[in-house]
């Protein structure tokens, strides 16, 4: 199982620097051909500008590199403002807000993912969360990242399934939340301790299960 992940224009530090900028994450609660990936409201992982649904049983590589911090400006459904840097980085310094941002500056988490496996393999994506929820997940993937990286440098890179959680708020009824479960350590070239078993479905799996895929509006 090799050469399974390769991310592109990765323009990579050493991994030891790893741990000290992930954990500032912790502190803390894209480029052309790179689809956008967003937990809607009912809790389906969509991507892309029709909204396609994710499927369930596909894992992802995140770049350990691509953590990112720093702020976004929403209007009334665009963005008017994005100041985001790296997490090795400290936080990018704000001005005023523009005028029609609703609530101002926000503060904003992020990184990159490549499915490699199922319908969806080969694909990159980026995700960026201002809610408590998804600040949570990315946090916690990023704390997991450093606790990995601290123990084993040549396996930086987590696999992941993206599930959710959800809690009951009081006036919006049942809130769903990103969950990253990391089933897998690998390297930066997609190499992984051999086994009888893979850790994840394999593409032959994947192709006779062959779920429809379906659009949910944005």
């Amino acid at each position: 199982m090799s050469n399974l992940v390769t991310f592109s224009q990765a323009n990579l530090p050493a991994v030891s620097t790893l741990s000290s900028a992930l954990r500032s994450i912790q502190a803390e609660v894209g480029p052309a051909g790179v689809v956008i990936i967003k937990m809607d409201k009912t809790g389906h992982w969509v991507f892309g500008a029709d909204q396609t649904e994710a499927e369930d049983d596909a894992v992802w590589a995140v770049n350990p590199f691509s953590f990112v911090h720093g702020f976004i400006a929403w209007g009334d459904g665009e963005v008017l403002g994005e100041k985001m840097t790296s997490v090795s980085n400290p936080l990018p310094a704000l001005d005023e807000a523009p005028p029609q941002a609703k609530k101002g500056w926000e503060s904003q988490v992020g990184m990159s993912l490549k499915c490699i496996s199922g319908e969806d393999k080969g694909m990159e994506a980026r995700f960026t969360t201002t809610s408590v929820g998804g600040k949570r997940a990315v946090q916690t993937l990023a704390v997991a990242l450093a606790e990995q990286v601290e123990k084993d440098q040549s396996k930086p890179v987590p696999v992941v399934r993206l599930k959710k959680d959800h809690y009951a708020h009081k006036s919006y009824g049942k809130i769903y939340t990103p969950v990253f479960e990391v089933v897998e350590w690998v390297s930066m070239d997609g190499e992984a301790p051999a086994a009888d078993e893979p850790a994840w479905p394999t593409a032959e799996q994947e192709a006779a299960k062959a779920p429809a895929r379906r659009r949910r509006s944005a």
